[in-house]
């Protein structure tokens, strides 16, 4: 193909116009031979969802031996003019001058022959199934959301972060962490307390971080406003649609911001992820429209155009307890909500997104601010419907005594994270920060089923391979 320069099929078709001459690569999606002498050879480059017909005249030189390799999964590059479609489907088509075959694909032995696939079959190929249009449009939606999230934070002041992912923190006090170690686990050095971690790599026992937070809030102390955008692993045994061992998390914190102004900008954020979103994947977003969830475009819509209704735990619990709904989990004042009661208040009660504000502080983690009521915490979630909860945050805890005696309070040894006391002591300020799972999210935009399909390659109990 010499050294022209290639040129993506989302930009031909953006296009839209005749193109004298012109390089595209792809891999073949199908193939259809007419008696005319023509084949007519549908091609994908990744760049959008829609595939570029290429009309070759089985007259053009080398086609013969091309022809033999020019199957389902092959890799090929087409030197040819772009001119207007005759057909139906799509505006222009390519046709042929020089078809060069990079890389063949076995029609015997290539997994993707038939059009409809089950996800539970395409997992198990997760080398190949971005080749798929349903996996294409999940990963170039996830891309555009990472990109948003960065463009949000960073057109808003805030300084990027990278928080460790060794550890020897439990941020959420749950225990349920990934061990890293070193030492011979067919005889570990022992001392009198069992594992002598004295001898490990780091000197103490660590882990794959749960979530960034407690770092974030160091440079949100000097820098005002910083956010995390990383991977975080919990060693939770759950095999569900909504659970991932390896998942990514984004978490700003934000000093001088009390409860009200975390609540804002969590909203503000959503909004504009939608929004954006909306605007940069419409055709893959269609496409979910039409083949997963036929309400997915109006439901997005709908995040953009309304405020979230904002209450707090007390009514929630209320409005709850006094429904006729029959509910799985019974509802009582102190109890965790469950996805099934916060999806009736965003689907039932408001048919929009809610933020329910100060939750029970037996129920939230140390590092949330008391109230002035001694019962609850500063604690926000954002709930949308069809989903649950998508944020989850706080005004954090300020006053070294009180942080101290939370510490105690769930069983925590104080000592362990004096350097994060520490910041209670020295120039403490308001601060507060929240956390979004980016799978849940992706989950959410595209309408997808089961979270394993919204990252490239799960992570869950079992299953630590392609």
């Amino acid at each position: 193909m010499g050294k022209k320069k290639r040129v993506k099929i989302r930009k031909l078709l953006e296009r839209g116009e005749e193109v004298p001459e012109v390089l595209v690569m792809g891999w073949v999606r199908t193939r259809r031979d007419s008696k005319g002498g023509f084949s007519f050879i549908e091609i994908n480059d990744g760049s959008c969802l829609s595939n570029l017909q290429i009309i070759a005249d089985h007259k053009i030189e080398g086609f013969p031996g091309v022809a033999m390799k020019l199957h389902a999964g092959s890799c090929i590059g087409v030197i040819g003019k772009l001119v207007q479609s005759m057909g139906k489907g799509q505006n222009v088509e390519l046709q042929a001058d020089a078809i060069e075959v990079y890389g063949p694909a076995d029609t015997e032995e290539y997994p993707l022959q038939k059009k409809h696939h089950s996800f539970e079959f395409l997992r198990e190929i997760a080398h190949l199934r971005p080749r798929t249009n349903t996996f294409g449009a999940v990963m170039r939606v996830r891309n555009r959301l990472a990109y948003s999230i960065h463009t949000f934070f960073q057109d808003r002041g805030f300084v990027y972060l990278n928080t460790p992912i060794i550890t020897t923190s439990d941020c959420e006090g749950a225990g349920e962490m990934f061990q890293v170690t070193t030492l011979n686990l067919a005889n570990p050095p022992l001392d009198e307390a069992g594992i002598d971690y004295t001898q490990d790599f780091f000197g103490e026992k660590t882990s794959l971080t749960v979530s960034g937070q407690l770092e974030g809030e160091v440079y949100a102390l000097a820098l005002s406003e910083i956010y995390t955008f990383g991977p975080t692993f919990r060693a939770e045994n759950s095999n569900t649609s909504r659970h991932l061992a390896e998942f990514w998390m984004v978490e700003p914190e934000m000093a001088f911001y009390d409860l009200e102004d975390n609540i804002d900008l969590a909203e503000d954020f959503i909004r504009y992820l939608f929004s954006d979103v909306l605007e940069h994947c419409s055709e893959d977003l269609e496409f979910f429209n039409r083949r997963i969830d036929k309400t997915l475009l109006e439901r997005h819509k709908g995040i953009v155009e309304n405020r979230f209704e904002r209450i707090p735990y007390s009514e929630a619990v209320h409005l709850l307890e006094k429904s006729k709904h029959k509910f799985v989990y019974s509802v009582e004042w102190g109890c965790n909500l469950q996805s099934e009661h916060e999806r009736y208040l965003s689907e039932e009660v408001f048919e929009k997104p809610v933020v329910i504000f100060n939750y029970p502080d037996t129920i939230k983690p140390f590092y949330m601010k008391a109230n002035e009521d001694g019962e609850t915490v500063c604690a926000m979630d954002v709930l949308l419907p069809r989903l649950g909860e998508i944020i989850g945050g706080s005004q954090r805890e300020d006053n070294y005594e009180v942080l101290a005696k939370r510490m105690k309070e769930k069983e925590l040894d104080p000592s362990h994270y004096q350097w994060y006391l520490d910041l209670r002591k020295f120039g403490s300020a308001p601060h507060s920060g929240f956390g979004l799972g980016f799978e849940r999210l992706v989950q959410f935009v595209t309408g997808m089923e089961n979270i394993r399909d919204v990252i490239p390659f799960p992570r869950t109990p079992k299953h630590a391979r392609f």
